[in-house]
């Protein structure tokens, strides 16, 4: 019963704010806040159950919705370690950002609009956390395709925030297809959608390994749309088009974080498909590497911070692929806490500077001291020093794929790691000091904005000890049991872990001795490399004059050519005319004469007669 209170509260306040409370604003933000708020405390019971017993049972509620031969639909939650994981995530972190919320949108047109937008995304996210079966988390998962095309385009009177909108959700209906008939292919294998059930044929085998594969690399399509993995990571750094605290909601705590719970989710069929957990693997560390090269060379704090969380989901999902399913999981947690931390930042400091360039910025410490200490707490945080939580999440998965000899994803994590460190220390130093660049007189966030980034900071810095592995209970205890192949026990690797901190120390060092200075622009703008990072590798260039002017519009002209001499002419203009020449012959029968209809009819008793044999 909890679990379906959960699930329905957030979409009652989205229905309470479009139908009664619209006209009242302050009351709307009060409905949306109470409303996740409320959803975190009934969250707080499983969550002691959990904590009580890691090896808890899952359990399931639901009825069913279809039940025709041959096929079998319900409507049902699943709770389970993994489930509990991520209704705390999202309850607690979206509990956090809706309140920032109501101090950064005060005074925007549609505030209303925005938390009801809101209340439903918390209610998307929630129902994939807690579906039993592969149905009910694709129609969430579009719910929150929606969802994310709502607030991304919140402001929709700018052409650049629309554009965002729709090509966030065309790029992710690309995965979404190969979703959608991955889960039809595992259908005919199982005749089943319910995960459980799945589990336990996937479990006695017989199933062949091509159809596992097929399966699996057509699910993991859906991860890559939502989780922003190339070639489909287009999309998320034009996310940065909507509110600050939609982009904290998004790359942390909803929408990128349900490619790599529904990988988790679905970990025992990669689990008997090594191949597709190497195509997962290559394709999260190639993402990781691409993305954080590119936020080198970003201006914007927000897409820094954009494609920080690009090339984070590459390491999760390289994780997933090298067997880490529990190290992935690690590190989606402690990232959500960090990632919301330094996008709510990030949206103090516009909210005081009123620009998003970060070379219009600078010497700003002293004048948002909250904002720029939590701020340089988080950044140490996705930088992966000791002893914050990336830290341990990272090294956690570094872990695996050495032991596990992915050498090669191992030296790429390791890269990403070091320049990791060195584009969030640029972001630290070219915001917060060096020469200030920005005009008028900036001054501290409201303490509706700022108490949620302390409470994050907190968590950024201690959330990792959760995975420690000398502490008996640890995280891995906990969430090892529903993720196959999750390797929950990896130990403390003294040599990957001394490694990843030398790299980072490296790449903080490089950061410091390039950015520590009074600069106005970037030194390395003059770079090849850079230019080439600074355009996104000209992805998006490749896409539209590319994929859309010459293949999509080549199909298009194809589609338009047959319909125009196919469709019309042969079966729309053709059966009018077969219809109208059939009336013609018709006609002549309509003489008026009554010999001429008993003829007919005698003709008819014969043909009866001589060919069917009536009478």
């Amino acid at each position: 019963m909890v679990s379906w209170l959960i699930l329905f509260i957030p979409l009652i306040a989205a229905v309470l704010i479009t139908f009664v409370t619209r006209k009242q604003k302050d009351l709307s933000s009060y409905v949306s806040i109470g409303a996740v708020v409320l959803c975190f405390i009934l969250s707080i019971d499983p969550i002691l159950t959990l904590l009580k017993d890691p090896h808890m049972k899952p359990v399931e509620q639901g009825f069913s919705w279809i039940n025709i031969p041959g096929l079998h639909v319900e409507i049902g939650t699943l709770l389970d370690p993994l489930s509990i994981l991520m209704l705390f995530v999202v309850t607690f972190v979206g509990s956090l950002i809706h309140i920032y919320s109501r101090g950064y949108m005060h005074g925007e047109h549609g505030y209303s609009r925005f938390f009801a937008c809101m209340s439903l995304f918390i209610f998307s996210m929630l129902g994939i956390v807690l579906a039993n079966n592969f149905i009910q988390i694709y129609i969430f998962w579009e719910l929150v395709g929606l969802s994310s095309y709502l607030l991304i385009g919140y402001y929709f009177e700018k052409p650049s925030a629309s554009d965002a909108a729709k090509k966030a959700f065309l790029v992710n209906r690309v995965g979404d297809f190969g979703f959608i008939l991955g889960i039809f292919v595992l259908f005919q294998a199982t005749g089943t959608f319910n995960f459980i059930e799945i589990n336990h044929i996937l479990e006695k085998g017989g199933i062949p390994e091509s159809t596992i594969y097929i399966a699996a690399l057509l699910i993991f399509c859906g991860a890559i749309g939502k989780s922003a993995q190339f070639p489909l990571h287009v999309w998320l750094p034009d996310a940065m088009e909507g509110p600050t605290p939609v982009s904290a909601l998004i790359h942390a705590a909803t929408m990128v974080a349900a490619g790599v719970y529904l990988l988790a989710r679905t970990s025992l069929l990669y689990h008997f498909s090594p191949d597709a957990m190497e195509v997962v693997a290559y394709i999260g560390g190639f993402t990781a590497l691409l993305a954080a090269v590119i936020a080198v060379a970003q201006n914007d704090i927000k897409r820094v911070i954009a494609y920080s969380t690009l090339s984070s989901l590459g390491y999760m999902v390289m994780a997933m692929g090298v067997g880490g399913m529990t190290a992935g999981m690690f590190y989606l947690t402690t990232h959500a806490f960090f990632k919301a931390l330094l996008f709510l930042a990030a949206g103090s400091v516009i909210h005081a500077l009123h620009t998003q360039d970060i070379w219009e910025m600078g010497d700003v410490f002293k004048k948002l001291k909250t904002t720029g200490t939590t701020f340089i707490l988080g950044s140490l945080a996705m930088a992966g020093v000791f002893p914050f939580s990336g830290f341990w999440s990272k090294d956690e998965i570094l872990t695996i794929a050495f032991t596990s000899h992915h050498y090669f994803l191992f030296t790429i994590g390791i890269l990403v790691a070091f320049v990791s460190a060195f584009f969030m220390t640029r972001l630290v130093f070219v915001t917060f000091f060096g020469k200030g660049r920005y005009h008028g007189h900036p001054h501290e966030s409201p303490s509706v904005m700022t108490v949620p980034l302390v409470i994050l900071a907190f968590f950024a810095v201690v959330a990792g000890f959760a995975g420690m592995p000398w502490i008996e209970p640890n995280f891995g205890s906990y969430i090892a049991g529903p993720l196959h192949g999750g390797h929950g026990e990896h130990g403390f690797n003294l040599f990957v872990a001394g490694l990843s901190t030398a790299v980072v120390i490296a790449g903080i060092a490089l950061g410091y001795i390039v950015y520590c200075k009074e600069l106005k622009s970037d030194p390395l703008a003059k770079n090849v490399l850079y230019n080439l990072a600074h355009n996104k590798f000209y992805f998006d260039e490749f896409y539209d004059n590319i994929i859309v002017a010459k293949v999509y519009n080549g199909i298009g002209r194809i589609c338009n050519f047959a319909e125009v001499n196919f469709i019309i002419i042969f079966f729309v203009n053709g059966f009018a005319y077969l219809t109208r020449e059939t009336g013609k012959v018709l006609r002549l029968t309509t003489t008026g004469k009554l010999q001429h209809y008993a003829l007919v009819m005698v003709a008819g008793v014969v043909v009866l007669v001589l060919f069917f044999g009536v009478l």
